[in-house]
């Protein structure tokens, strides 16, 4: 080829601009902070749903538990009773459960609500709160 065509091509082979880099950059950012907020709202929404599911496992080891020894473990013994096993050696759960946030729940016998109570902090770990800081009871 001729060294002019060449180059002729070099000059047409440009990069991209620093305006242009910036644009595309502004413009990822407004994406981003635009679906962001719900793809946490629908993580803390799992995080609810999780603890809600844990206290159902646990709400039935502690029914079957109760079947079997005629009683529920007292607060004292705790849902710890379910994993290091009854008079009999019987192991309930494998492991202790955490809620949605990796928190232990607190257990209740005889609870305020019913037989027992099994709670979660929620978001915050401490009681009351709002929203997903709220309590989650197994009662709810």
């Amino acid at each position: 080829m001729n060294k002019q065509v060449i180059d002729r091509k070099r000059t047409q082979e440009q990069g991209f601009t620093l305006l242009e880099i910036m644009v595309v950059l502004v413009i990822i950012g407004v994406l981003a902070a635009v679906v962001a907020p719900s793809f946490i709202e629908r993580a803390d929404e799992a995080k609810v749903e999780t603890s809600k599911a844990q206290m159902q496992n646990i709400g039935q080891a502690l029914k079957l538990y109760r079947l079997q020894n005629g009683h529920y473990p007292s607060s004292g013994e705790g849902i710890n009773a379910l994993v290091a096993g009854d008079k009999k050696g019987k192991k309930y759960l494998d492991r202790l459960p955490k809620d949605g946030w990796s928190n232990a729940f607190v257990y209740l016998s005889p609870g305020v609500h019913g037989d027992f109570d099994i709670l979660s902090y929620g978001g915050d770990g401490k009681a009351g709160g709002s929203g997903f800081d709220a309590d989650i009871g197994n009662w709810e």
